[in-house]
């Protein structure tokens, strides 16, 4: 209970220093409490755009928040440009965690340390997210391949916020109309489903074998290989593949795409 407040206390603070309360609930019927509130912070730098002091916030807020900004980029159906946009750079702002965090889960999930599972196994990792992060490995038998682990306590945060954002959605579509609008309840239920759904490896490499199996002839689309008796559901373990990112323009068209 003491850590739900504290987080709670967190969540206010962070918002009311980026503005968000002008950013969403400028239309909304709130308390005068409220209302006296934000302008006690009349102090506030709110010189950025709207769409950076939205992603700021979120950063802030730690990686489950970071997930459903990212997902609200997507749904440009609800959000305005300006602040989808901004979202959308969310992709890559998400700090790596510690690399004996990584080896501790790895050891866990697998029974056997990674210098003792692996070839090699790289340290550092080479792409960190929300969720998890990713590290290079190689098999013994010379393959080489990705290894993805779980942020440790990543199931216990969602928990925790997903509780929060439920409460918050509530009260946002009982506020305004504009807050009906935006849906904000269903729209926390499908990231509530969408983020339970990632956070199981197990059923991601499944569906990962099967889209590979739905495409082994084909010459267009590369799946990478799960290596199955190097997964389990906080650890993931594929093929290295290697390439060009499609955002990439200049590279691609110096590679003849």
């Amino acid at each position: 209970m003491i850590a739900r407040l504290l987080r709670v206390l967190k969540i206010v603070s962070v918002a009311l220093r980026y503005g968000l309360d002008e950013i969403i609930l400028s239309s909304a019927r709130l308390p005068a409490s409220l209302r006296l509130l934000s302008a006690l912070f009349f102090w506030r730098d709110l010189s950025a755009p709207r769409g950076v002091r939205l992603r700021r916030a979120l950063e802030e807020l730690g990686p489950i928040f970071v997930k459903f900004g990212q997902v609200l980029s997507t749904r440009r159906d609800l959000m305005p440009p300006d602040i989808a946009n901004e979202l959308a750079l969310l992709q890559d702002r998400v700090p790596p965690f510690a690399p004996e965090l990584a080896i501790a889960e790895i050891t866990r999930s697998l029974g056997q340390h990674p210098d003792h599972l692996f070839a090699s196994f790289t340290r550092e990792p080479v792409a960190s997210a929300s969720i998890a992060q990713v590290h290079f490995a190689t098999l013994k038998d010379g393959t080489e391949v990705a290894v993805k682990v779980l942020r440790p306590g990543v199931r216990r945060a969602i928990e925790s916020d997903l509780a929060l954002m439920k409460i918050l959605a509530d009260w946002l579509h009982r506020s305004s109309d504009d807050g009906r609008r935006l849906r904000p309840r269903e729209v926390v239920a499908e990231f509530d489903k969408y983020l339970h759904d990632e956070i199981d490896l197990m059923r991601e490499a499944a569906n990962a074998s099967q889209l590979r199996r739905n495409f082994a002839d084909s010459s267009l689309l590369m799946v990478p290989e799960i290596h199955w008796d190097y997964c389990a559901e906080s650890v993931m373990v594929m093929q290295r593949m290697k390439g060009i990112p499609i955002s990439q323009t200049a590279k691609l068209k110096e590679a003849g795409v």
